[in-house]
């Protein structure tokens, strides 16, 4: 497809368009193999390593949200200079649910920021999709996605090194966050979540900094599929079973897959999505 040219597919209800990029050193695309989309990221062979760079760096504090003013983090700002990273995320970053948010295997969340035309024309022009940090995110590109993204993929950001450690669960706070009521369950169904990040290596970041991959740990187990894995072919034993020997996979995470292989049952996803009690 020439250059310019867009790939379009369906993924969850939603009319995703996705611009197609002439190959490039250090950053292979490939075309769809099956609707919602299958992007090849990894190392080139020319130099080893694929690079792009920081948007913006986000964090904020604790506020209230909502109706019912429950504190929450998820209200994030751009940050100017350099800013520490340690092993739990930015400092001066905060979270209101330390239950649920926060702590060394959700240091950081990176959200692709061309996801936000996607929302755009799915709820309208809110107006937190005006700006990054719309969905709490501490970094945010454009060119890197859950398609293209694997766990345990391990980056150079600035002075840091940083390691995928999983997808993100949207909880109920999108909902209040968006004032849409279904909107943790939109993110869900589509996979447009977005990630997080441990830190391997604590030091200084600031916008504009390379993200630069330096390995691959586990290369076939993209985000995609693991959302997959989830919400789509819940009971797919075999896929399944491998999730569950993932060893950078948080326990947690691991522990979804073995229960279901135990009990072949899903677990219930509602309280998480709607607040309920």
């Amino acid at each position: 497809m020439p250059p310019g040219r867009v790939a379009e597919w369906r993924r969850g209800g939603l009319h995703i368009r996705k611009p197609w990029f002439k190959s490039r050193p250090g950053l292979h695309q490939s075309a769809p193999e099956a609707p919602g989309g299958t992007l090849a990221f990894r190392p080139s062979s020319s130099n080893g390593i694929a690079m792009l760079l920081i948007d913006d760096v986000l964090a904020g504090p604790v506020a209230p949200l909502g109706p019912q003013g429950k504190p929450s983090g998820i209200d994030k700002t751009p940050v100017s200079g350099k800013i520490h990273v340690g092993i739990e995320g930015l400092v001066n970053d905060e979270q209101g649910d330390r239950k649920h948010h926060g702590g060394p295997e959700k240091a950081l969340h990176h959200y692709a920021f061309e996801h936000y035309a996607i929302w755009r024309r799915e709820i309208g022009p809110k107006r937190v999709l005006a700006a990054p940090g719309a969905f709490g995110e501490n970094l945010t590109t454009t060119g890197l996605t859950e398609d293209m993204v694997a766990v345990g993929d391990t980056f150079r950001l600035g002075k840091i090194v940083i390691q995928v450690s999983q997808g993100r669960q949207p909880c109920w706070k999108l909902n209040a966050r968006f004032e849409v009521p279904d909107m943790a369950v939109r993110v869900q169904r589509t996979g447009l979540t977005g990630w997080y990040y441990r830190v391997i290596e604590t030091g200084h970041i600031e916008k504009g900094d390379e993200l630069r991959l330096i390995d691959r740990l586990s290369p076939d187990w993209t985000l995609r599929r693991i959302w997959r894995t989830l919400y789509v072919d819940t009971m797919n034993i075999d896929e399944l079973a491998a999730m569950s020997e993932l060893a950078h996979l948080p326990e947690g995470w691991r522990g979804y897959a073995k229960r279901r292989l135990a009990t072949r049952q899903v677990e219930d996803w509602s309280r998480r999505l709607t607040g309920a009690p």
